[in-house]
């Protein structure tokens, strides 16, 4: 045989073998922990970008947990449209899931570098949460702790709860292969115990070829082993939808069907850990389930005996109504409760104006006193679920007093944190930056995560609370109001707010959208760098607005100076000037004239995170 056609045999056939396949299973490789793969020869990470689109409609499969086990909570994890969540498994926006219960994540797919990836963040709730555990058990083996590693700017021993990670998330478009053999999507499947190449076949109506050509497994090999945490993608000619998922049963399977690799060095001890995790975890979550039946039968005996008491209370219908979508932590008061906790709303319990701090069954609590009918308010906050928007505990009426219980914030609001000086020594640009984007994620989260998008029309820094780890919350959602997304806003007739914040638009016309939001956030932002109050005063009298000074100083002459006196003496000689800039330049697009021109906080946040990126590496550099 001619030796140039054997090699353009060999090259064609090694070609097609790689366009053919999305990526060989590379068993229980993904479970590594170890630092991202040097070699570039074997992603274990990710999936290879080599499909015929660098970007697509990707989908996943996720199993329904009590920390994520609704529409909202599941689209929030892995940063999915929660519209597209409820419609592509058949459920209302308001739905939750069983435990357990696969539900179809539809993701957007596109290269990152070398590699495919679905983008999505999570804040880490405490001090036991790893690299390892957050892919593995949070995320289902959606991302990999490799991928965590190289995304991220924190050391694996220095994770703390309440830093924001990065999670890249496995996902892949059909290779041009694929395409013409019929395939339009591809979904990321999780191994489960028990999970074969036939039965998935079988369960999920495609062939074992497709499958196994997809993943790079042999076609004679048609039962290869599969590893639980591990994932393979199984191929589909339309959108999946619900119709093939389940709830998964637990199985105690033989130790012989899942023999780890012991080819690589370290990985066989990993992957037997994380078996005795896996069955540790299977013992757990039997006996949270027998847990959760109990509780639920005591919590119908307690609400039987408290029936007769409700009665004493006549609540408006449309609170009633959405108290029954509520979580369950969602609690009616009585009068006589909030009075032991605040000593019968003493002075001394009173933080501001209406607003008492109280103790209910040793938690510290916020309660706001109010005698206009919050019907609106509540129906608003139940139906959102985010770390950075404020969480209502409960509610109480009493002879037309409205008595809203909150989640006690330890730090007060922005305006006085920013002021008081016993903070004065520990605010940092990486604190305020942080303060910045969490206000940037609870304001996408309204504009994006809520059918209709809801406007909050009145962000100012007394509107914005701190907890103890001074992470901030949005709060006072006697405004908002909701507008659907697409149109463009509404008009008020009625204007109200807070001066400095409000935005041309709104002042001239009454106009009302998302991008109202965005400005008085650009204001924020300015108080955030400079410790200023947003109405500036000499010789105590109003000269300008904050904004209005700022924007002079960006567009005049001198600007390292100028800028370098407005920053906030608390930060001076602690920050570089790009970092500054980088900042009041953003600040600045929030606040232009022109609504349309402005950011959406989609693109604010993202800014943001990369300046948090930059600050980090600024911090450390010095």
């Amino acid at each position: 045989m001619d030796p140039n056609f054997l090699r353009i045999f060999i090259c064609l056939w090694f070609f097609t073998s790689k366009v053919t396949s999305q990526q060989n299973y590379t068993k229980n490789l993904v479970l590594a922990c170890d630092g991202t793969d040097k070699t570039g020869t074997i992603p274990d990470n990710l999936y290879t970008c080599n499909g015929k689109n660098k970007s697509c409609q990707g989908f996943l499969l996720f199993k329904s947990q009590p920390s994520y086990n609704s529409v909202l909570t599941i689209s929030k994890l892995t940063h999915s449209d929660p519209s597209k969540l409820a419609h592509v498994n058949n459920v209302s926006l308001s739905a939750n899931f069983p435990t357990n219960k696969e539900v179809v994540v539809p993701v957007n797919c596109s290269c990152s570098g070398k590699y495919y990836q679905a983008n999505s963040s999570f804040v880490i709730p405490t001090s036991q949460d790893t690299y390892f555990s957050i892919a593995n058990n949070t995320y289902q083996g959606l991302s990999s702790c490799d991928s965590l590693i190289d995304e991220n700017i924190y050391n694996f021993t220095s994770l703390l709860p309440g830093y924001e990670l990065r999670v890249p998330l496995r996902c892949a478009c059909p290779t041009s292969n694929q395409i013409l053999n019929g395939t339009e999507y591809l979904l990321t499947y999780s191994v489960y115990w028990g999970d074969t190449v036939p039965k998935l076949s079988d369960r999920f109506n495609v062939s074992i070829k497709s499958i196994l050509v997809g993943n790079g497994f042999s076609e004679r090999e048609e039962d290869p082993t599969l590893f639980p945490f591990t994932t393979i993608l199984i191929p589909f000619s339309a959108k999946p939808d619900s119709i093939k998922t389940k709830i998964q049963t637990l199985q105690m399977q033989s130790p012989n069907r899942y023999v780890l690799n012991d080819n690589t060095k370290g990985k066989s001890k990993r992957g037997f850990y994380l078996c005795m995790g896996v069955l540790a975890a299977s013992t757990f979550l039997v006996i949270s389930c027998i847990a959760v039946f109990v509780a639920c039968l005591n919590h119908e005996k307690k609400k039987e005996n408290q029936t007769p008491n409700l009665k004493k209370w006549i609540l408006p219908k449309e609170v009633v109504d959405g108290i029954a979508d509520m979580d369950q932590a969602f609690r009616i008061f009585s009068l006589d409760e909030l009075k032991m906790a605040t000593n019968n709303f003493s002075v001394e319990f009173r933080l501001k104006g209406s607003v008492y701090r109280g103790i209910l069954a040793g938690e510290e609590v916020a309660i706001k006193k109010m005698n206009t009918n919050v019907s609106k308010v509540v129906n608003i906050l139940h139906k959102m679920n985010h770390f950075n928007l404020i969480r209502l505990h409960g509610i109480c009426e009493d002879e037309g007093y409205f008595y809203l219980v909150y989640k006690f914030m330890e730090n007060g609001c922005l305006k006085d944190w920013l002021c008081n000086e016993k903070f004065s020594f520990t605010q940092s640009w990486s604190q305020r930056i942080q303060i910045a984007l969490d206000i940037a994620k609870g304001l996408q989260y309204l504009h994006n995560f809520t059918n209709p998008a809801s406007v909050h029309k009145d962000i100012n820094s007394r509107n914005i609370l701190l907890d103890r780890n001074v992470r901030a919350k949005i709060a006072n959602f006697g405004l908002a109001r909701s507008t659907e997304r697409g149109e463009n806003g509404f008009v008020s007739m009625k204007l109200v707010g807070t001066r400095g914040y409000m935005p041309p638009e709104y002042l001239d016309f009454g106009s009302v959208t998302t991008k109202m939001d965005v400005y008085a956030f650009g204001v924020v932002m300015l108080e955030l760098i400079t410790g200023k109050d947003v109405i500036l005063m000499h010789d105590g009298r109003r000269t300008e607005y904050l904004s209005t000074a700022m924007i002079s100083v960006m567009a005049g002459e001198d600007l390292e100076t100028k800028l370098g006196d407005f920053i906030d003496s608390n930060l001076r000689g602690n920050y570089g000037l790009e970092l500054a800039l980088a900042i009041t330049r953003l600040s600045m697009s929030c606040l232009n004239r022109d609504p349309t021109s402005r950011p959406s906080m989609n693109e604010v946040a993202s800014a943001l995170v990369n300046i948090q990126m930059g600050s980090m590496k600024f911090l450390l550099s010095n």
